[in-house]
């Protein structure tokens, strides 16, 4: 008997080995110079435009570039008082977070006008939608669906990692029925079920900006807009030179090199 509970010890634990969480690498394939300027909060790719909400007091701005070549089409400052987080754009309305004050801002996509402001409980981190519903983040383990009609939270759905509460999920994407999140004070990008609040897959994004391109103000990887022309994923970070385009690099294949995170919200 203790023999064939020997051998039985090993089989239960099979099916959480295969829950653990697949960890992959990344290859540039592609980069674009991007303004120092931009503390980015919130990246979106519509129609052959970037979108970017640029952070902090007094400096927040919407902005629209060209993205084939860069070139700055359209922006608008944010109220000085506000924080800028991420954004959003759905159904020709362009929404932005803001961190602290618990507002989101409401524009016309086609202008920039100011169309309305609502408000929302705790704080605003990420933003994204599912075509369907706005989704966000709060810098907890939560990710919480909005109506764009009603404003009102219709659901939240906690996220954990292996079974732990992942926080801190911080710049969001909607990619292939996935939500795409960049970790706050951490190298990585994680993907999450929808539907369970699984992480599903985690992105090791360690050395994506070189040491020699870091200066005083370069902060932490935070932005992850997908191509819809394409299918590509454009990363970047909160005052970096450049966005990446990247491929997911198997576990098995050689990885990058990591220099520590950096720090400042």
């Amino acid at each position: 008997m203790r023999i064939l509970r020997a051998l039985l010890l090993p089989l239960c634990l099979l099916p959480a080995l295969a829950l653990a969480v697949p960890q992959y690498g990344y290859r540039i394939v592609d980069k674009k110079p991007q303004s120092r300027e931009n503390f980015v909060q919130g990246l979106e790719i519509v129609d052959g435009y970037l979108y970017v909400s640029s952070g902090n007091y007094g400096q927040s701005r919407l902005l629209r570039y060209h993205f084939a070549d860069g070139a700055l089409e359209r922006a608008r400052k944010v109220d000085p008082r506000l924080f800028a987080e991420g954004l959003t754009v759905f159904d020709g309305r362009i929404y932005q977070l803001t961190w602290r004050s618990r507002v989101v801002l409401v524009y016309n996509a086609a202008d920039f006008k100011g169309l309305e402001w609502f408000r929302i409980p705790g704080e605003g981190w990420g933003l994204t939608h599912n075509g369907e519903q706005l989704i966000y983040s709060d810098g907890s383990d939560k990710l919480h669906f909005l109506s764009p009609e009603s404003h009102r939270i219709t659901r939240s759905l906690a996220v954990t990692e292996d079974g732990t509460p992942l926080t801190r999920l911080n710049e969001l994407e909607w990619i292939d029925g996935r939500i795409w999140a960049n970790v706050w004070l951490a190298e990585r990008i994680v993907m999450i079920d929808p539907a369970s609040g699984r992480v599903t897959a985690s992105i090791d994004l360690s050395g994506l900006l070189p040491d020699s391109e870091r200066r005083a103000g370069t902060d932490v990887l935070n932005g992850i807009a997908h191509d819809p022309a394409d299918g590509a994923v454009w990363v970047t970070g909160k005052r970096w030179p450049w966005l990446y385009r990247i491929e997911l690099v198997a576990p098995d294949q050689s990885a990058e090199p990591q220099p520590a995170p950096a720090s400042s919200r």
